[in-house]
Formats: C-alpha cells, structure tokens, sequence
C-alpha cells in the first residue's frame, strides 16, 4: 500500500507542479500581451492625435479659403452695384435735362395758350358786340318793313330769316376760308419741314407682290420627270414643302403656290436645284429640302440681325429677331417689309428727333410695328393686335406693345411715340409709287369718290385724278357762287373722311365757270 500511495503522491505532487507553472507562463504571456496592448494603444492615441490636427489645420486652411472666395465675391458684388449706381445716376441726371426741356417747352406752350385765351375772349367781346348790333338792325329792319311792306310779323320774320339764311351761308364760307387758309399757312410749314427732312434721310426700293413663284425649265420635258412615275415626285414634293406645284401647258414653266412665302421661296430653291442636278426622286427631294431649310434659316436669322442692326434697335429677343427676317420674303400691296420696316423706323425717329421725343422708343416701335405679318398666314386676327401679343409674350415693354397694337387704330394710341409710329406707317404707305393697288379695289374708290362728290346740289360732274389722290368738281355756276364753292369743297372732304378708309389725303377742287355765249347772224 506504501508502495501505491507514494508514486501517487508523486504524481499529484508534479501535476500540481505543472499546473502551477502553466498558470505562470501563462500569466507571463498574458502580461506581455497587455503590454503590448497598451504599446499599440499609446501608438494609436498619438496617431489620432496627430491626425486631429492635421484635420484642424486642413479645416481652418478650407474655412480661410471659403472666406477669401466669399470676400471677394462681395467685393465684386459690390463694385456692379456700384457701377450700376452710377449708371442709374446718369440716367437720372439725363432724365432731369430731358424734363428741364420738357418744362420750358410746356411753359412756352402756357404762354402761348394765354396769348391765345386773351385773344378768343377780345373776339369774343367783339361777337358779343356784333351780336347786339345786329339784333338792333334786325330790330329796325323788321319796324321799317312792317312799315313800308305792309307785311305782318310772321311774314316779315320769314322775309327777314330767308335773307339771314343766305347772309350766314356766306359768311360761314368765309370764315371756312379764312380758317383754312390761316391753319394752312400754320400748320404746312412746320409739317412739311418735319416730315420731308425725315423722308429725304431714308430710301427704298419696292417690288411687285407675288402670291406665286415661277420656276423656268430648260425643257419641258422635265414636267414628266418632275411629276415622276404615278405622280410620286410631285407627291413627295408637295407633302414636304406643304406648296402646290402646279405644272399646266405654259412652255418651259412651273408655278409655285403657297400663302406662306418661307415656304414657298424654300420649294422654290428646292425645284431649280433639283432641275439643275437632274436627279428627281423622292430620295433627293427630300435631301435637297432639308439642306435649303436650313440656309434659309440661317439666311433670316442674318437678315433680322442686320435689319435690326441698322435700325439701331439692340437687345431683341431671338424670336423677335427671327420674325424680323421672315420680312425678306413678305410683300405687301406690293411692297417688301423689309425695305416698309427701315423706312418707317427712319422717319419715326427723325420726327421724334425733330419733335424732341423719345427717339429710342419710336425706333423700337416702328420696326417691330408690322411683326404680326410674319405669322399672318398662320394665326387669325388683325396682324397688328397678333404683333402686339408676339412683343409682349417676348418681354417688350408696354410702350412697345401699344407702338404695334394701336398703329391701325386698333386700340388707343396711349404715348406720342404711337401716334409717331402710325403717321410714319401711313407715310411710307401713301406716297406716291410705295404700294401697287389690286386693280379691283382701285377703281372702287375711284368711283366712290366721284359718287359722293355727285350727291351735293349744284354738283353738275365729278372727276376722280392723279390716281384717286384728287376729286375735281364741276358746278353749276348759277346755283353755286364763289363763298359757295369754299363751303362745297370743305362739305365734300368731310363727307370723304366720314365714308371712306383711305392712305394719305385726298384733294378735293371745285370748279366754277361762268360762260357768256352770244352768236352773229
């Protein structure tokens, strides 16, 4: 049994042993771990601090930057602000000169209108005391011719009215007369000068209307190639242009037909090129179109620069822009816009100028008056109300807009620019070779001018002349005496302007002649 118990207390003695120094290894290694733990620690903490740093330093560098930028960008604002301040002041100070102008002017109209009060009310006095005058006369006349006629009151009133009738009827011709001929001397001076120094500084060239384009052919045998098999040609060519394309017997011809004049100048380029290549088909027709479309595009674009350009008109919307070149290919009355639009913007702005108007305002009016015309073929209503919309959708001020909408009168005319605007349209309208009448519509107004002139008594023939510009009537002489005459004519014109819508003015001339015929037998 000692034998057992030794060996087993051994044993137990050299496990415990071993346990034992396990345990301290084990401690051993769990210490250097630690250790090492708290190496890696310190390494970390000092790197983060680091790195917190840098972190900081890189922060304040972007802030400082950010501030920099900021500043700057303030320093710029304000320099704009500034620049425009000043801008603003020059215009304020240009505004200030411009009413000073306007002050003296209205003051020298004042004085003019009390000179003018002072004067109706001495007439009036001298009225007052021709007035009572002629009442006493009359007073006397009816006593004397109760007197000597022995004519009762009613007879003798009646006498005395058909007497004062013709005396009054004579002397309103006289005084149509006198007032004629003293506004006439007032007013044809300062008129005429005002509106041909505008006309002398602009000149145009016009054209005949076309509603159709002919294309002339080398031979005729290219109608069959135009038209192509089964009409497949003139098919492709009509639904791409959206132009009729009539080809009829007219030799070595074809006509175009379109209300759109783009479009039918782009089908019309389109069909001499391709006569030209030879090619016809629907292939080329269409290549051929696309590649016009575009210079044509390009080719308004240039005109509406230019013409906007030369008017000295800036700062128009590209739209504007672009309907300002579609003018290149619109006619009306036989009259190309383009050439109506420069001449209305330069006898606006030289009777602005002339006027001391607002010269900047009257330009811009008059060359975006017409603007409606562009679109007409593709929007109802009068293209003037049409222009009006365009500029307004497009930013144009309302001053701008009233120049467009009220040049036919379609609306009030709300600035005297817009007055300017419409005499300046109707100027270049009605003189002479501006426009070419339908044939139809001429002879209409011919006739209706010699109508009206027929329906006063005494009117014996009537004489429409110089192109409808002038009536020439013939009177009986013994209905009608010269005091007669002044009134007739003024009559007549009252009754033209009443009835009839017509460019510039009519001239009307009555006539009398007396003859003495005596025969020798």
């Amino acid at each position: 049994m000692q034998e057992l118990i030794i060996p087993a207390a051994c044993v137990a003695g050299g496990l415990v042993l071993g346990v034992v120094l396990a345990l301290l290894i084990v401690k051993s290694v769990w210490r250097g771990k630690i250790a090492d733990a708290n190496i890696l620690a310190e390494r970390i903490r000092d790197e983060a601090t680091k790195e917190a740093s840098t972190i900081k330093k890189e922060a304040e560098i972007a802030v400082k930057d950010e501030l920099f930028r900021e500043k700057s960008k303030l320093e710029a604002e304000s320099k704009d602000w500034r620049r425009e301040l000043q801008e603003q002041e020059r215009k304020l100070d240009r505004r200030e000169e411009h009413l000073d102008k306007r002050t003296e002017q209205v003051d020298a109209r004042e004085r003019e209108a009390e000179q003018l009060l002072r004067s109706n009310e001495k007439k009036s006095r001298e009225i007052e005391s021709r007035t009572t005058e002629l009442a006493q006369l009359i007073e006397e006349e009816r006593s004397r011719l109760v007197k000597i006629s022995g004519l009762t009151t009613d007879e003798a009133k009646e006498l005395l009215l058909r007497s004062l009738e013709a005396d009054v009827t004579r002397e309103a011709a006289k005084v149509i007369k006198t007032i004629t001929e003293e506004a006439r001397e007032k007013a044809n001076g300062e008129a005429r000068w005002i509106i041909a120094t505008a006309i002398q500084r602009s000149t145009t060239e016009h054209v005949s209307e076309m509603s159709i384009s002919t294309v002339s052919l080398p031979s005729d045998d290219l109608k069959g190639r135009i038209i192509g098999r089964e009409g497949r040609n003139i098919r492709a060519f009509e639904s791409l242009t959206g132009v009729n394309l009539i080809i009829d017997d007219t030799p070595e011809a074809v006509v175009l037909s379109a209300f759109d004049p783009v479009r039918r100048e782009i089908a019309r380029i389109t069909l001499e090129r391709l006569v030209a290549d030879g090619r016809i088909h629907p292939g080329r027709i269409e290549e051929l179109h696309i590649k016009v479309t575009k210079e044509i595009e390009e080719l308004i674009q240039k005109t509406g620069e230019n013409l906007a350009f030369e008017a000295g008109v800036m700062d128009l919307h590209p739209e504007l822009i672009k309907l300002l070149g579609r003018m290149k290919f619109r006619y009306s009355y036989g009259q190309n816009m383009i050439p109506h639009l420069r001449e209305v913007t330069l006898l606006a702005s030289s009777m602005a100028a002339e006027l001391g108007a607002n010269v900047e305002l009257a330009k811009r009016g008059a060359l975006l008056h017409d603007l409606g015309k562009a679109v007409s073929s593709e929007r109802d209503g009068s293209h003037a109300v049409v222009g009006a919309e365009i500029a307004k959708r497009y930013g144009e001020k309302p001053q701008v807009v009233n120049c467009i909408a009220s040049h036919h009168e379609d609306v009030p005319a709300e600035t005297v620019e817009a007055v300017l605007v419409q005499v300046a349209d109707a100027v270049s309208a009605a003189r002479p070779g501006a426009r070419r009448e339908v044939l139809d519509t001429y002879v209409k107004r011919l006739e209706q001018l010699e109508t009206i002139a027929d329906s006063f008594p005494g009117v014996e023939r009537a004489f429409a002349i110089q192109a409808g510009r002038e009536v020439r009537i013939m009177v009986e002489p013994d209905e009608i005496d010269d005091q007669k005459s002044v009134k007739l004519a003024y009559d007549i014109s009252k009754k033209i302007e009443e009835e009839m819508e017509y460019p510039g003015q009519i001239k009307v001339t009555v006539v009398r002649e007396t003859r003495a015929v005596a025969y020798a037998h």
